[in-house]
């Protein structure tokens, strides 16, 4: 499975969605330097990722398909990381999280996911297959603290809202990637990732649509949700 994916052939969607996910840590970092605050970000959708990245890229010593894709393994898990270490031990960072507002039950993600990489893989005698699917999983569900929290706070500051369009927009491309891959390669099937995608991007539908009507009138104005 992985050989066949990490050597497609690049194409215009998964270009500029590798390019949003990038951008969306660009962003983040951004906010958290220019405000000195990690405020309306969620600790939890962060060590979520870090998690994703660190159990998918469990070949990162040994499977060498090209230098994008290990540059690209290392950005997320370097990026994931220092974002953590940040929002948990910097200064001023750490003292302007609230912990009552990032209060999503993270093992009611987690759990059903490594359920699900054990029961639902590639390969059920691959230990490797089974945490790779765990990382799918996990990665279709990861943003729900990060929008729990803030469908709490009611309004958006700019650059966190920005933040969320980047990897909405990322999710979306990828998805267009894979319609792409089924049409233009022989053989493309990969059932596991479409449906995780699939169930991701509906996550942001409503996100994307408040982003939307908040955005028209300026890029700069803060995006309002119901409470």
């Amino acid at each position: 499975r992985r050989s066949s994916e990490t050597k497609a052939a690049m194409n215009i969607f998964r270009f500029f969605g590798d390019l949003a996910h990038i951008l969306s840590f660009v962003v983040l970092l951004w906010k958290m330097q220019k405000s000195r605050s990690v405020a309306g970000i969620s600790l939890k959708t962060q060590q979520l990722y870090l998690l994703v990245f660190c159990t998918r890229y469990l070949d990162l010593a040994w499977n060498f398909s090209s230098l994008y894709n290990w540059m690209l393994k290392v950005v997320f898990i370097g990026c994931s990381a220092g974002v953590v270490m940040v929002m948990k031990k910097g200064r001023p960072h750490a003292h302007t999280y609230n912990p009552e507002m990032d209060a999503f039950p993270w093992l009611y993600l987690v759990a059903p996911c490594a359920v699900l990489g054990v029961l639902i893989n590639q390969d059920h005698y691959s230990l490797f297959e089974m945490i790779w699917a765990f990382s799918i999983y996990l990665e279709a569900v990861a943003i729900l603290p990060q929008l729990a929290m803030l469908q709490k706070q009611g309004e958006i500051e700019n650059l966190t809202s920005h933040y969320v369009a980047c990897l909405g927009a990322y999710r979306g491309l990828y998805l267009l990637n894979w319609i792409y891959r089924y049409f233009t390669e022989d053989g493309y099937v990969q059932r596991i990732v479409w449906f995780a995608g699939t169930v991701q991007t509906l996550l942001y539908c409503d996100f994307f649509y408040h982003y939307y009507n908040s955005k028209r009138g300026g890029l700069n104005k803060p995006v309002k949700l119901p409470i």
